[in-house]
Formats: C-alpha cells, sequence, structure tokens
C-alpha cells in the first residue's frame, strides 16, 4: 500500500516538478519569480514536515498520511483555478499546498523502515520507492498531454491532474492501509536497550551515523532539487523545446526511482557506505557533463546521473537516519532530519532561478561541488567511525 500510494505521490509532484517552473515563468509578474512556486513546494514542507513527525505520532500514519493527499488535492485545485485567471501569487498557494502533500508523503519511506528488522530496511525503503518508477514515466507523460486539455489556459489540465491523483490517494490511504508496527522488530530494537530513557535531541544529532544520515539526505536533495528546478529552463534557454524539456524532466526522473529495483542489495552486497559514495561521485558526473555541454544528450545524461545519484544518497541516508534512533526518540529524530533536508532543499530552489538567471547553467553546476566534496567527508567520517566501532568489538 505504502507502495502504491508512493506511486500516485509521485506521479502528482512529477506533473508539478515538470511543468511548475514553465507555469511560473508564465504567470510570473517579474520573470526572476519564476521559480517560486516551485520552490513554495519545498518551502511548505520544511515548514509542515516538522509538525507532520509529531501529528504522525499522535493521530497515526494512516489519517495523518490521508490529511497530506487531501492537502495535495486542495493545492491542485487551487492551481487550476490560478491557471485559468492568470493569478500568479494564487498559483504559488496551491503550489504551497502540493508542498504539504510532499511533506506528509516523505514518511512514507520512513513507515515502512520503521516497520522491519534493521537488517530488511534498505530493501524496505527501496521497495517503497519502486512505486515511483511506473509514476515517474507516467508523470512527465501525463502533464504533456493534459496541459493542452484545456486550450484557453495552457498548463491547466494538468494541475487537475495532480488534484486528482492527490484525492485517489487520499481515498486508498482510507480504504486499504492499515497503520501496523512489525511487533517483533520493536521488541528486539526495545530488547537491545531496556529501559532506555530517551536521548536528548543534542545527543541523537551529534551521532557520526545521523551526520552522515543528515549529509547524504540533506546534501542528495539539495543538489538534485537545485540542478532539476533550474533545468527545464536552462534547456529552454539553450534553444531546446518545452518538451525536450519536460522529457529531460521525465528522464531524470527514471533515474531517480528505477535503481530502487535494486539499490537495497546493492547496499548488502557492497556496503552502505561504498553505495552512498556512489551516489556522491554520479552526482559529480551530472556536474562535469553538464558543463561540458548544453546539447540535448548532454541535459538527458547528466540528469540522469544525478537521479541515479539521488536514489543511492536519499536510500543510504535514509537506512543509517533509521538506524540512529531508539522508537521513543522517533518523532524528534525523524522530524529534526526532514525538517533540516526540506530548509536546506527550499533555499536550494529559491536560489536556483536568480542564479540561473544572472550567472547561467555552469554557474549553478559549479557552486554543488562544495556541497558534495563535505557530504563525501561526512560519510568517511561514518565509515571510519563505524569500523573502528567494529574493531573495538
Amino acid at each position: 500500500m505504502l507502495a502504491i500510494c508512493q506511486g500516485l505521490f509521485t506521479c502528482a509532484i512529477s506533473i508539478d516538478l515538470t511543468l511548475t517552473a514553465l507555469t511560473g515563468y508564465q504567470l510570473a509578474p517579474d520573470k526572476s519569480l519564476a521559480t517560486l512556486p516551485f520552490a513554495l513546494i519545498t518551502v511548505a514542507g520544511a515548514v509542515v514536515t516538522w509538525f507532520a513527525a509529531f501529528l504522525i505520532q499522535r493521530l497515526g500514519r494512516r489519517l495523518s498520511f490521508a490529511l497530506g493527499a487531501l492537502a495535495g488535492a486542495v493545492g491542485g485545485a487551487i492551481s487550476v483555478w490560478s491557471v485559468f485567471h492568470g493569478h500568479f501569487w494564487s498559483f504559488c498557494i496551491g503550489t504551497a499546498g502540493v508542498g504539504v502533500f510532499q511533506a506528509f508523503a516523505q514518511y512514507y519511506r520512513l513507515a515502512a523502515a520503521d516497520a522491519v528488522a534493521p537488517e530488511l530496511k534498505s530493501k524496505a525503503i527501496s521497495t517503497v520507492l519502486t512505486g515511483g518508477v511506473i509514476a515517474a514515466v507516467l508523470g512527465p507523460a501525463l502533464a504533456a498531454w493534459s496541459k493542452d486539455l484545456f486550450p484557453t489556459a495552457l498548463f491547466s489540465g494538468a494541475y487537475l491532474m495532480v488534484a486528482l491523483l492527490s484525492l485517489l490517494s487520499m481515498i486508498v490511504l482510507l480504504a486499504f492501509y492499515r497503520d501496523v508496527e512489525n511487533t517483533d522488530a520493536a521488541a528486539d530494537i526495545v530488547a537491545s536497550a531496556p529501559q532506555a530513557p530517551p536521548r536528548s535531541t543534542g545527543e541523537i544529532a551529534r551521532q557520526p551515523v545521523f551526520i552522515a544520515a543528515l549529509a547524504n539526505n540533506v546534501v542528495g536533495s539539495m543538489v538534485m532539487m537545485f540542478i532539476m528546478t533550474a533545468a527545464p529552463l536552462a534547456a529552454v534557454a539553450c534553444r531546446h523545446s518545452i518538451n525536450d524539456g519536460a522529457n529531460i524532466i521525465q528522464w531524470h526522473l527514471v533515474g531517480m526511482y528505477a535503481p530502487s529495483f535494486f539499490a537495497g542489495h546493492l547496499i548488502k552486497r557492497f556496503g552502505l557506505g561504498t553505495i552512498v559514495l556512489c551516489g556522491v561521485m554520479l552526482n559529480l558526473a551530472c556536474a562535469v557533463i553538464a558543463m561540458a555541454s548544453t546539447s540535448l544528450p548532454a541535459f538527458y545524461v547528466a540528469l540522469l546521473c544525478l537521479g541515479v545519484g539521488w536514489n543511492f544518497m536519499f536510500v543510504g541516508g535514509t537506512t543509517l537516519l533509521a538506524q540512529s534512533y531508539r522508537p521513543n526518540e522517533r518523532a524528534r529524530a525523524q522530524g529534526l532530519s526532514e525538517f533540516l533536508r526540506y530548509a536546506a532543499t527550499a533555499l536550494a530552489t529559491l536560489a536556483a532561478g536568480p542564479l540561473l538567471e544572472h550567472y547561467g547553467w555552469q554557474a549553478l553546476n559549479i557552486a554543488i561541488l562544495p556541497l558534495l566534496a563535505i557530504c563525501a567527508i561526512l560519510s568517511m567520517r561514518w565509515m571510519a567511525a563505524s569500523a573502528a566501532k567494529t574493531i573495538a568489538a
């Protein structure tokens, strides 16, 4: 059920990812604001995600996830109205509603990780993310088909699809999903630390495993959104068509989710550290290719590398995060990690449009290099600490 819901969410969000920068450019009174509606998806997610963790703890996952999907449906409907009437600021409100949906949907993978034993966490996370594979292909294709559904309001039909997919997700959650913990896995965790009181947030955050999780989740998502936000606009600026921009994002989304079929197996075979470092290297490859050429094949290959690199870093980072807390620390650890990830990603998406406008596509790719270096260093620090702990044991 979580994989199905992940697929519906990914299909909805991929429509926004494909068209919102272009719609924002069409509606914005100042073209430097073109990526603001896109950025507000992430900004709204950052604001909501901390509270979502505690709401999930209080109301349960089923009802909380359904409320998030309802917010997506309302946001999609507002976006349709805004495009019909040419209202930029109300369009921003609509995309923020989709951001609320995204904030709750990001807990799908963590719900799966918390329901299984430690050795199965990577596989559970990957399984949920596989729900996005078909949606990664279907979403941009649906965006391309539905953008002309209403000839008098270009792109409005696509946002109607966002509303309908969000509504369908809410129905699936309420009708079929059951918020059930894996009691055997929970019992194993509790048995390993009987009567252990919850640690302070600072103590949790200082662990090398939490820092490495944060580095991979934050940097992976920040770099991915920074480049992906600007890519369709950069492609159009390089004299490629709007359909080319949509196809580039479609290829990127396949890269984001297709590795989920085997990421868990790769982690089991080669180790968590190796896979997250491979993710960093693939992001580096994206930057090098994007700086080397602005041809259409270069855009495709760069965005594919970006997607696969994000997947390796995200699955690896989520696995590390799930290993960093006890059951009675879950809401605080997850909430802190997701809030910081969203806040950093929001800054990246807000900056992407103005930086592209003033400095160009190559400068954006140069800017991600220091972030990738920091992530690699922190990941290797965790690997060294883990190895030392294993030797000591």
